[in-house]
């Protein structure tokens, strides 16, 4: 094992290559994806951006002007949570929420001007930190992983609609 990987990471090694090989899919995502988080946590944090409000500005970069039950189904969280999230990033300034004319009802979240430019400056970060991810990995094979995790999440997400 490379003596240069973190202490966070050596044991996490060992567990899936000696202790259990051959668990379940779904840890070793989890922890996959942990890892990942670890990395770019303090990346975003340099921005003053915490890593649980980066899904809201990636989901708000692409789509602006989204409700906040919107913004919740987009990144999959609680209503609550969503709330929380919309609340600190307008404290930020990063994005503001208001009535479209005729509709006084629904509060729509739109990103301001401080909050759109982030993108140029954070997505590169995550670019960078999913390079190194993938890194020594041929091309071919990081294709079929992200093709097999889209159709394992359509998979999840068919089993689930099937069963309400």
């Amino acid at each position: 094992m490379d003596d240069t990987l973190s202490r966070h990471h050596d044991p996490i090694l060992r567990h899936w290559q000696d202790a259990v090989p051959d668990d379940r899919l779904a840890h070793l995502i989890r922890d996959a994806g942990r890892s990942l988080g670890h990395r770019l946590t303090p990346l975003l944090a340099e921005h003053g951006i915490p890593f649980g409000h980066w899904a809201f500005l990636r989901v708000l970069w692409e789509q602006d002007g989204l409700t906040q039950r919107e913004l919740s189904d987009a990144v999959g969280v609680t209503e609550p949570t969503t709330f929380a999230a919309v609340k600190a990033l307008m404290n930020g300034g990063y994005i503001t929420r208001r009535h479209k004319p005729g509709n006084k009802r629904k509060f729509y979240v739109y990103l301001t001007p401080e909050g759109a430019s982030l993108r140029d400056v954070l997505v590169p970060l995550a670019e960078e930190v999913n390079r190194v991810a993938v890194k020594n990995i041929p091309r071919e094979q990081v294709i079929i992983m992200r093709t097999t995790l889209l159709k394992m999440i359509e998979n999840l997400a068919t089993a689930e609609a099937e069963a309400r």
